[in-house]
């Protein structure tokens, strides 16, 4: 997992802020290097979801490369609390 600079992350911040709406600002910024995708390259928001919120996974056969769970899990933990 590469490591988001300050300034991009405050930048991105702004951003969201400023296009979207003051609510919509992220609290943290995960950057990865892969997402989770099904075998025809679908991306699984639910597990996302599931990873973001610290709830346990659900039925990931489906997944075309199991690891990146397990990076994306390391990359919530890195980035500290919400």
């Amino acid at each position: 997992m590469t490591k988001v600079p300050r300034k991009l992350e405050a930048e991105l911040r702004d951003h969201v802020a400023t296009h979207i709406g003051k609510l919509a600002r992220p609290k943290r910024l995960v950057w990865a290097d892969d997402l989770p995708k099904t075998r025809s390259g679908k991306i699984m928001r639910r597990l996302l979801r599931d990873i973001a919120e610290g709830r346990e996974l659900g039925d990931v056969t489906t997944l075309r490369d199991p690891t990146v769970i397990t990076q994306l899990q390391h990359a919530m933990v890195d980035a500290g609390p919400r």
